[in-house]
């Protein structure tokens, strides 16, 4: 019988170890290399670094590997403070040095600037930077149960709608420290199974815990979440869908803003995660603005009046718009409560057609705007026939600024100075706060 030579089949990339070199990070803070000429990405890799990794998914024009292994490591990497790093889908930047976290979320803005024929010379200006650790002062934690009914409380894994068992979280505020633990106990002892959806933890004047209930409370699972509030010093608050009612006594909740402004607010509401920046972020915009008693300012998406109240109290006038009556009742609220007269709030739907609105027909000399990450397109069609001079537009996304930015430029627009704020330490998100001024 002849025998005929048989070349050994090659391994697939999928299923060899293969040596890269990381050229440089994705937006979502990825490493890249290509092989093959085709782009590998691969979560926790740093430019310039010798890696080995697996491929665990090939497309026609990209593949996705696992890290195996560093063999040259970037100077710019650093260990990680979490334990569950490398599980946990809530940060993706812990291995970066912090400094260059910054350079990393300023140059990723840059080249979407770039794709909108905005880059030439970006005014850059100084980082508004953050506690790099435990900065955290609002969170959502999830709860899953397994088949045994136990629960699982934590952030989502990368990638996946499941949780990961997390015990500690080193961005969190210490004051919710050993949140974790606590929920483990109580809900250990809580009656019924899938009881609760997630758990959202706030920390202000007053520390609060606030439970997505799923079934109907015992007054033995109220005592179970009182013993939790009594041992913590913290307000729980239930959710069921319809309502947020507290377990005993509510009590006022608010921040301090500036040395003269409190913020209140309640539960439901939206406020920023990162006290420092934020406080910082508010200060470093009266300053772009250059606000003087003779300002009349239009604040879009105000808010809780976050801006608003502290800028009313350098000008003639201010103007509020916020879309949720709920938060246009507290803002007003917030602007008494702080004696501030000459500031007043009203509700509209800034993606709507609003520049017949009796507000929108009186003069201003400044806007700010502080949309939502969808950005203010349909806003900014409508504001630019506004001719105003100066407008100072805050972002939590890149992508839609990027794109608001050019509306505004091939409008008369410049940019005079721009600036990242770190709001989200450890993670690829990036805020950013652009002055505009109009030519004359």
């Amino acid at each position: 019988m002849a025998n005929f030579f048989k070349a050994s089949p090659k391994k697939s990339p999928a299923k060899q170890a293969l040596s890269l070199t990381i050229n440089r990070l994705d937006p979502q803070g990825y490493g890249v290399a290509y092989h093959e000429k085709k782009p590998v990405f691969i979560e926790g890799a740093l430019p310039n670094e010798l890696v080995e990794v697996k491929v665990f998914e090939q497309k026609s024009k990209y593949s996705k590997a696992k890290l195996m292994r560093v063999i040259n490591p970037s100077a710019d990497r650093v260990d990680v403070k979490c334990k569950h790093y490398f599980q946990c889908g809530g940060c993706n930047l812990q291995h970066l040095k912090y400094q260059q976290q910054l350079a990393f979320k300023q140059e990723n803005i840059t080249q979407l600037f770039a794709r909108q024929d905005l880059s030439d010379k970006l005014p850059w200006q100084s980082y508004l930077e953050s506690d790099p650790w435990n900065y955290r002062r609002k969170a959502r934690i999830g709860v899953q149960y397994n088949k045994r009914g136990e629960p699982i409380i934590g952030f989502r894994q990368r990638e996946s709608n499941h949780l990961t068992k997390i015990m500690s979280c080193p961005v969190l505020v210490k004051e919710f420290t050993n949140i974790f633990s606590e929920l483990n106990i109580t809900l250990a002892k809580v009656s019924g199974k899938n009881a609760v959806g997630h758990v959202e933890v706030i920390a202000a004047n007053e520390n609060v815990v606030v439970i997505r209930q799923l079934v109907k409370l015992s007054a033995q699972d109220k005592q179970q979440w009182q013993d939790f509030a009594n041992r913590n010093q913290w307000l729980v608050y239930f959710d069921d869908g319809k309502v947020v009612t507290a377990l005993g006594d509510s009590k006022r909740l608010s921040y301090a803003l500036t040395d003269s402004i409190d913020i209140e607010f309640s539960v439901n509401n939206f406020i920023q995660v990162n006290h420092i920046v934020n406080q910082k972020m508010v200060k470093q915009a009266i300053a772009w603005l250059a606000l003087n008693e003779d300002d009349n300012v239009l604040d879009l998406f105000c808010g809780l009046g976050n801006f608003s109240l502290p800028i009313a109290q350098q000008v003639n006038s201010v103007v509020g718009i916020e879309g949720v009556d709920s938060m246009v009742a507290k803002a007003q609220e917030n602007a008494e409560i702080n004696n501030i007269k000459n500031c007043h709030f009203y509700q509209a739907d800034l993606n709507s057609d609003w520049h017949q609105q009796p507000w929108a027909k009186q003069h201003y000399s400044k806007v700010l705007l502080d949309p939502a990450r969808a950005g203010a397109y349909q806003a900014l069609t409508q504001l630019i026939t506004f001719k105003v001079k100066i407008l100072l537009y805050i972002s939590c996304d890149p992508v839609s600024l990027a794109r608001d930015a050019k509306l505004l430029v091939e409008n008369g627009y410049k940019i005079e100075k721009i600036a990242l704020m770190d709001m989200f330490s450890q993670t690829k998100h990036a805020e950013t706060m652009v002055m505009f001024s109009l030519y004359s």
